[in-house]
C-alpha cells in the first residue's frame, strides 16, 4: 500500500432500538444526515431504500468516503458502517457516537479500524478467543520466506520481529528475553566452551555465548532468508557483515543453514559434544505444526545425548499464564522424562518460561546458579540472584 492517508472505519451494531424507529425512513435519514454534518463530514449525496414488509437502508456518499445504516425492525437492530479519511480523521467515530445518541439503542457494539499507510496492525494470537494487537508505525519487511510469514516493523517497543503473526522479539525487551534463555544455562553448565543454538535467528544468543566465554558457537537455522533480513534490519544481533563472517566460519560463531534435526544427527555421528544447547523456535502449537517436532521427546533425547558432562539444554518452553499453558505443561513433562535435573526460569519479558535440563543430578540447582552468577564473564543486565530464585519457582499448575 502506497496511500499516504490514514482512515477511520467504524463498524457498529445498535441493539434494542425502537421497532417503529427502525422502520421510519425519514427519521433515520435525518438522524444520519445530522450526525454526519455535526461531525464535520461533507455529504455529497444520500440514497435510501424502504423494504417490504419492513426494514430500511440509507447510504450516504461522502467527500471523505461513505456512511450507511441498515435496520431490522423485527429484532430492533441497526447496523452502521462509517468510513472517513483525509483531514477529517476520526470523524467516523464522532458521527457514530452522535448517531447513537439520536437513536437511543439499549446495546451498542463498536469496532474502530484504522486503515491506510501507517495504520497496519498485527493480531497476535495469545489464547483461545484472545489476541494482542500490535500497531505497526512503519513496515520495514513483509515477506514470505520458504518457512514463514516474516514481518519487521517499527512499533511502540522499537523495531520488532514477527513470525506468522507471533511476536519473536522487540528492540525494547529482547535483552530481557535472551538473558532469561541464556544466563541460567551459563550459571548451571559445568564449563562453557562449545555451544549449539537451534533457531534464534537474530543472533543475540550466539553473541551472548561468546561474551560468556564460548570458543565455538554452532548456530543452526533452517531459514536463511529470515536470518539475513534480521541481520540487515534489526538493531540487535548480527550485522550483515558479522553474519557473512559467521557463514564463512571466520571467528567463534559458525552459522549453518540447516534443519536442526539433521544437524543433530550429523553431530552425533561426528561425536561432537556441547556444554550448552539452546532451542529457540517459534512457539510450539497446541495444534499440529511442522516445527512441533523440534519440541518433542525424540528431539530432546537427541539433544541430551550431545551434552558434554555437566552440559545444559535450554529451551523456550511456553507460557505459564493459565489460559495458554498447555504447551508448557507438555514441555515440563518431557524435560522430567529426559533429565535428572530440571530448572525453570520465568522471564519478566511477557510470560515466557524457559526450562533447563541436565543429565546429572544437582541437589540444589538454584543455589548453584546464584553462587556462580557473579563469577560469569558475561554480566547480566536484567537478572540477579534474587531474580533467579524468584524465576525458579514453578507455577502451581506444574506442581499439581
Amino acid at each position: 500500500m502506497t496511500a499516504e492517508f490514514t482512515g477511520w472505519h467504524v463498524l457498529a451494531e445498535f441493539g434494542g432500538v425502537d421497532a417503529e424507529l427502525c422502520d421510519d425512513l425519514e427519521r433515520l435519514e435525518s438522524a444520519l444526515r445530522e450526525s454526519l454534518i455535526a461531525a464535520g463530514v461533507t455529504i455529497c449525496d444520500v440514497v435510501h431504500k424502504k423494504f417490504d414488509p419492513q426494514g430500511v437502508t440509507v447510504l450516504a456518499l461522502l467527500s471523505e468516503s461513505h456512511a450507511s445504516i441498515h435496520t431490522y425492525p423485527e429484532s430492533g437492530d441497526i447496523f452502521v458502517d462509517v468510513f472517513t479519511c483525509g483531514s477529517i480523521g476520526a470523524g467516523a467515530s464522532t458521527a457514530v457516537e452522535l448517531l447513537r445518541d439520536k437513536l437511543a439503542p439499549k446495546d451498542v457494539r463498536m469496532q474502530v479500524i484504522q486503515r491506510g499507510h501507517g495504520s497496519t496492525r498485527i493480531e497476535e494470537p495469545v489464547g483461545n478467543g484472545l489476541t494482542r494487537i500490535w500497531d505497526l508505525h512503519e513496515v520495514i519487511v513483509d515477506t514470505h520466506t520458504p518457512f514463514q510469514h516474516m514481518v519487521i516493523a517499527r512499533t511502540e517497543q522499537g523495531i520488532s520481529l514477527f513470525s506468522d503473526d507471533d511476536r519473536q522479539s522487540t528492540e525494547f525487551s529482547q535483552l530481557t528475553y535472551h538473558e532469561a534463555m541464556m544466563v541460567p544455562a551459563f550459571a548451571l553448565a559445568a564449563k562453557l566452551d562449545k555451544v549449539l543454538i537451534i533457531g534464534s535467528g537474530e543472533g543475540v544468543a550466539s553473541q551472548m555465548s561468546v561474551a560468556a566465554g564460548a570458543t565455538l558457537v554452532d548456530h543452526v537455522d533452517i531459514d536463511q532468508r529470515e536470518v539475513e533480513l534480521c541481520a540487515e534490519h534489526l538493531p540487535y544481533g548480527y550485522t550483515s557483515d558479522e553474519l557473512a563472517a559467521a557463514v564463512e566460519g571466520k571467528g567463534s560463531i559458525k552459522v549453518h543453514y540447516a534443519d536442526g534435526w539433521d544437524f543433530l544427527a550429523n553431530a552425533s555421528e561426528a561425536g561432537t559434544r556441547y556444554d550448552v544447547i539452546v532451542i529457540d523456535l517459534p512457539d510450539e502449537r497446541v495444534e499440529d505444526a511442522q516445527h512441533n517436532r523440534l519440541y518433542e521427546s525424540e528431539f530432546l533425547s537427541r539433544c541430551r545425548e550431545l551434552l558434554a558432562p555437566g552440559g545444559v539444554l535450554s529451551a523456550q518452553a511456553g507460557c505459564a499464564t493459565m489460559w495458554r499453558n498447555e504447551t508448557l505443561k507438555r514441555s515440563w513433562t518431557r524435560f522430567h522424562e529426559q533429565f535428572d535435573t530440571v530448572v525453570q526460569y520465568g522471564s519478566d519479558e511477557h510470560e515466557w518460561t524457559f526450562l533447563f535440563g541436565l543429565n546429572e543430578r544437582i541437589d540444589d540447582p538454584v543455589q548453584a546458579m546464584t553462587d556462580r552468577l557473579g563469577t560469569l564473564p558475561y554480566r547480566a543486565e536484567t537478572i540477579d540472584a534474587r531474580a533467579l530464585v524468584r524465576g525458579a519457582i514453578e507455577p502451581h499448575a506444574l506442581r499439581v
